[in-house]
């Protein structure tokens, strides 16, 4: 079989398996998120805490709920990196120094998941159970939360209340993300993925030396770290490594993971709102955008001019060589599109405008199709923003699903959309202006140097944490200039997404009318997908200019 075949096959085959789960899993969450009852599990959670999980919180109580929990996280996470080395299970691993500490909470607590460390030359296997992987868990259900809140903007009426933050995030883990993970860890272990406490065990190379091969509790981490779109890596060199992904199957059951939760969840929020079509078009235009950029960067890796490229059959320096390049440019396309920072392949060596278009696919906000909640809702921000550009065209005050858009509601999406710009492009030019930290860059003061800089300041503002590598981004500066833009890129958007929810659920329904644009339809799924295109065209256009496209040509 062709590598043309074998590549269309995969891709195939993953589209079919996300369209068999699609309604199960969609109807499920939906279910789990709106039920009346309580689990009894779910109840000792809440008298533990002390909460009452009939009382609904303002959006502002939410918001500082959201905020009180995030910050309490990037404290225990902090610390428990730093006194690791007096812990159990520390495999002779010491503490993490002060700025390294605080970027790896800011990336895990923010479901960003950078790491400018090497997993298993850092991190102890406590630190990864009780740290990572709980963040892994923690971080998702806050997408997961959020999202929800703002769906009950659109379905409440004249209230204030926009749901309950401790009881959304107790379902979502225990009766979402932890039922997925543990399935797929077991499959992850079936497949051969490493799951032990082992500190190493000492091999003879062969060439004679000796080598300690690092084992730990990597598939139990794995398998949350691709649902939850996390994709924090147990070993330095993430799904590459085969502990982590050991063979064809098990890469492939990591891409679908990356994609099953956020596809499915328009499902969720079209049963939610009572129109299934809403749902079927937010992933209409999620699903367009995936595609076309999967065919752009697969189109681009495998047709590389060179007599060197032409004789390997593909460019394949830095590429997943056990799978392919189809493999690899899948998964670079979702990983990049779902904020979830999993690689399986190096993205600095793709091509210049592939590896700007994996800028790119970051760059339109993460929603295509997003990460676990943070892709519906900032999905719902571009529709919003796609149905205030139509009611312009025509004339009419816009509605979407039943909630008038005024000037209240476009100030919040508007703050929302330049935030994650002005964070990224902020944050690029800061660090070319030093000397130091140019230093820092591979490639020096060449185009792709600046794409270095650049797509380490958009995977922390949008929470993917993918790395274009080449970067030693292990620098006081670096960790804590990324860290700030992961709590920044997290944060100010989750705040605006909630006081959008509160000011809709606020409003009183207004029914539909002959005027009324219809938001369910290929014509508003074509001006979401351009709307989205083009916010992130215009904003990123001239610094992709001077850095992969200058590269590419």
């Amino acid at each position: 079989m062709s590598d043309t075949s074998a590549g269309l096959l995969q891709v195939g085959a993953l589209i079919a398996a996300l369209a068999l789960c699609y309604r199960p899993l969609g109807a499920h969450m939906a279910r789990a998120l709106s039920s009346e009852h309580d689990l009894r599990v779910e109840r000792l959670v809440y008298r533990l805490v002390g909460v009452d999980p009939r009382a609904d919180q303002r959006w502002t109580v939410y918001a500082v709920s959201v905020l009180a929990f995030s910050l309490a996280s990037v404290a225990g996470l902090y610390v428990l990196q730093r006194v690791q080395g007096g812990l159990p299970l520390s495999v002779g691993l010491t503490g993490v120094e002060p700025a390294l500490a605080f970027n790896t909470a800011a990336s895990f607590v923010t479901n960003t998941n950078w790491q400018a460390y090497s997993g298993e030359t850092t991190m102890g296997h406590l630190t990864q159970m009780a740290g990572l992987a709980v963040q892994n868990f923690a971080s998702a259900a806050v997408g997961i939360a959020v999202a929800v809140a703002l769906v009950r903007g659109f379905t409440r009426s004249s209230t204030d209340r926009v749901g309950n933050l401790w009881v959304d995030l107790t379902r979502s883990v225990v009766r979402i993300l932890l039922p997925l993970s543990v399935v797929a860890a077991v499959a992850l272990i079936l497949m051969g993925a490493v799951q032990n406490f082992s500190s190493g065990t000492d091999v003879t190379t062969l060439v004679g030396g000796h080598q300690t091969i690092p084992g730990g509790p990597v598939a139990s981490q794995e398998a949350i770290k691709e649902i939850g779109t996390n994709g924090g890596g147990f070993y330095n060199t993430n799904s590459a490594h085969p502990f982590e992904s050991p063979n064809p199957l098990s890469n492939f059951v990591e891409n679908f993971l990356l994609l099953l939760v956020p596809v499915s969840f328009t499902r969720t929020f079209g049963i939610l709102v009572g129109d299934r079509r809403q749902g079927y078009a937010l992933l209409a235009a999620m699903g367009a955008i995936w595609a076309s950029l999967v065919v752009a960067v697969t189109a681009l890796e495998v047709n590389l001019k060179g007599s060197a490229l032409q004789a390997a059959g593909a460019a394949m320096e830095g590429k997943e060589t056990r799978f392919g390049e189809w493999a690899s440019t899948l998964f670079a396309v979702s990983t990049t599109g779902t904020s979830a920072g999993a690689v399986d392949s190096f993205h600095s060596s793709f091509s210049g405008v592939g590896g700007g278009l994996l800028i790119l696919n970051m760059g339109l906000g993460e929603v295509a199709p997003g990460g676990v909640g943070s892709g519906l809702y900032g999905m719902l921000i571009l529709a919003i923003l796609a149905v205030f550009v139509a009611g312009l065209m025509v004339g009419r005050t816009p509605e979407y699903l039943g909630k008038k858009i005024t000037s209240r509601e476009m100030k919040l999406v508007s703050l929302n959309v330049l935030t994650m710009p002005l964070v990224v492009l902020i944050g690029t030019a800061v660090a070319m202006s030093f000397a130091s930290t140019r230093a820092s860059m591979l490639s020096g003061g060449t185009p792709h140097g600046l794409s270095e800089v650049l797509y380490a300041f958009t995977s922390a503002g949008n929470n993917n944490g993918s790395a274009f590598a080449g970067l030693s981004a292990n620098t006081t500066f670096y960790d804590t200039a990324l860290g700030l833009a992961m709590l920044v890129g997290r944060f100010v958007p989750i705040v605006l997404v909630l006081a959008l929810a509160g000011s809709l659920a606020r409003q009183q329904s207004v029914p539909r009318t002959p005027g009324t644009l219809a938001t369910h339809t290929p014509l508003f799924v074509g001006l979401l997908i351009g709307v989205t295109v083009i916010v992130a065209g215009l904003t990123f256009f001239p610094v992709l200019s001077l850095g992969p496209l200058a590269e590419g040509l």
